[in-house]
């Protein structure tokens, strides 16, 4: 099995490199985001272990790029950020799995096992509604061949909204699938964020995709508005 390692720090790089080829896999390594990016790319890889912070490109933007560019080689992210929404952005970007430093040499075997028997997976379905077009695994947005900046936060409420289009979604149910499950706060943070949404896919474009039905919540036009 073929692994590429890419990680700034050299220690860990190597000792991963190391205990990886003891197991009998082939390891190459980078140690930065954009050399780790043109390896992943070009030359087959089973898997790859991505750090976040390097220097270049970071891991998101590896991962995203991989993504975008139709690689679905599986990626676990082995990083010292260790928050849950540094977690929820690499899922978002596209990342197959989350382990954090220091970490146990053990589990990361196991993990990356699991991630080669289930293989690269099959590329997703791409979510539309009219001109608007939402690729949930690239992380990618477009109203016509317009990409659209969007906040990972964003794009969470974007895709649940996509993914019931013609339905009318509550502010607690876009809470339950797009904020944690524990989340406590105002409700109205929803309306901000269609507001945002807004500005972004409607407003230039002269569209009104997200209709807002008084009192229940808010509903994406099957037609993209």
């Amino acid at each position: 099995m073929r692994v590429l390692v890419v990680d700034d720090d050299p220690g860990v790089a190597e000792t991963v490199r190391r205990m990886l080829v003891a197991e009998g896999w082939v390891v190459d390594v980078a140690h930065d985001g954009r050399t780790g990016l043109e390896k992943a790319s070009t030359d087959g890889f089973d898997v790859v272990v991505l750090d976040i912070m390097m220097p270049g490109l970071n891991g998101y933007e590896v991962v995203r790029q991989l993504r975008r560019a139709g690689n679905w080689t599986p990626v676990l992210m082995l990083t010292a950020k260790d928050g849950e929404y540094d977690q929820a952005d690499a899922f978002d970007f596209g990342a197959d799995d989350y382990l954090t430093k220091p970490f146990s040499f053990v589990v990361l075997i196991a993990r990356l096992r699991a991630l080669v028997r289930r293989g690269a997976p099959a590329r997703p379905t791409v979510l539309t509604a009219g001109s608007l077009t939402v690729d949930p695994a690239a992380h990618l947005a477009r109203r016509g061949e317009t990409e659209l900046t969007l906040t990972p936060r964003e794009f969470g409420v974007l895709e649940y909204l996509m993914r019931r289009k013609g339905e009318v979604a509550t502010k607690a149910e876009i809470l339950r699938a797009v904020w944690d499950v524990n989340f406590h706060g105002d409700e109205n943070v929803v309306e901000v964020y269609i507001s945002y949404l807004r500005r972004r896919i409607d407003t230039p474009f002269g569209c009104k995709a997200i209709e807002t039905i008084r009192g229940v919540g808010y509903r994406l036009a099957a037609d993209g508005g």
